[in-house]
């Protein structure tokens, strides 16, 4: 199933979840003017169709000591399937990489790499990223000022 088969009531659910996931059922329901026990069987079937694929704590990552966002751009020497894969298995046990994405154009990844500061990322990628096999580029930029993050998809 797909986004294209709820209806208003699933996608007013999907929305309020996105920006509180701990809404209770009863909130839910008191929004939408419906009683409890349809907003948690649609709330369930979310759920079971894959539509909520999990529930999270955002954390403020400066409270937590994370200052810097780097977006590194990665080309690998080999591209043969098991060369990608191999990487791609390599770079989701780096704590660091919050966000991996494989995306055409002149570099083959993307990654979102959160830390401290320079000098542990500077440690991130001389000990760990070039530590990976087949990495051939790395390219990094700073972020200096976040202006708009969201977890939230758009629904229509």
């Amino acid at each position: 199933m797909d986004i294209e088969h709820l209806d208003a009531m699933d996608r007013r659910i999907l929305k309020m979840l996105q920006f509180d996931g701990k809404a209770t059922i009863k909130e839910m329901a008191n929004q939408l003017n419906m009683t409890n026990t349809p907003v948690f069987e649609r709330v369930k079937r979310l759920e079971r169709d894959g539509f909520i694929k999990q529930y999270t704590a955002i954390l403020d990552r400066q409270k937590i000591g994370l200052h810097m966002v780097v977006f590194c751009t990665v080309s690998l020497k080999v591209h043969h399937a098991d060369f990608l894969e191999r990487f791609e298995q390599e770079v989701t046990c780096l704590e660091e990489v919050v966000e991996c994405y494989h995306i055409a154009g002149m570099f083959d990844y993307l990654l979102k790499v959160v830390v401290r500061d320079m000098d542990v990322y500077r440690q991130f990628v001389s000990k760990k990223l070039a530590a990976l096999e087949n990495i051939g580029k790395v390219q990094s930029s700073f972020v200096m000022t976040e202006i708009r993050h969201s977890t939230a998809l758009p629904i229509s």
